[in-house]
């Protein structure tokens, strides 16, 4: 796996950069400012990036700017955005994008070194990952939107796991239920959220992008 790593902090970059190599990950490149990635991205044609979303000059929302850039140049690049607070709207507007090979997770996951990697592999293999504390925050949205008020406690914890990028015997395992129970708690979300199964989209990442969605409506 070939990984370039855009963090304007010096020693998160570097250290960031060191644990990866220390698991036989190829670290190709490292950037400090948005415009040090793409170029990078464009020279060195990785397989993934990880991009901070606060860097220079403004320190708000570039990381994500050159995520989606990134991924205009480069369809079939990987991204993981790192951050450190949960920034909902960030996470919509990468994701809104195309959800294949994308993650947004928070800056504390670096450190529970296990959970970053699987992340990563997950989303370099073409999945999603986005962080629980993002998807915690997605059910703490006012009640107007009456398509989620149709998800019962359970089927709120099963979605909030495929939010996270979990399959469903990882969504069983977590919940101690059976993988029969996970699959028919899924078929009633995509019925209550109105997911055809003759809609052209994925419907489980549909699922979750009507969460973000939401999310973002006046309440």
């Amino acid at each position: 796996m070939r990984i370039v790593i855009a963090e304007d902090d010096l020693l998160l970059r570097e250290g960031l950069a060191l644990l990866l190599r220390a698991e036989g990950l190829d670290v190709v490149a490292t950037a400090g400012t948005p415009g040090e990635a793409l170029a990078a991205i464009d020279e060195h044609k990785p397989d993934v990036a990880i991009l901070d979303v606060r860097m220079p000059p403004t320190h708000t929302d570039e990381g994500i700017v050159a995520a989606v850039e990134a991924r205009r140049r480069r369809p079939d690049l990987a991204v993981l955005v790192l951050s450190a607070y949960v920034e909902q709207s960030f996470a919509t507007d990468l994701l809104t994008g195309g959800v294949n090979g994308l993650g947004y997770l928070l800056k504390e996951r670096v450190g529970r070194v296990e959970e970053f990697l699987d992340a990563l592999h997950r989303v370099a293999a073409g999945g999603t990952a986005i962080d629980p504390e993002v998807v915690a925050q997605l059910f703490t949205r006012s009640h107007q939107d009456t398509r989620l008020d149709r998800l019962s406690p359970r089927e709120r914890d099963v979605l909030a796991l495929m939010a996270e990028g979990l399959g469903n015997t990882a969504v069983a395992e977590r919940l101690v239920v059976t993988e029969g129970a996970v699959h028919k708690h899924i078929r009633s979300i995509f019925a209550k959220l109105d997911l055809s199964p003759t809609d052209r989209v994925d419907r489980r990442v549909a699922a979750v992008l009507r969460y973000l969605e939401d999310l973002r409506r006046p309440g």
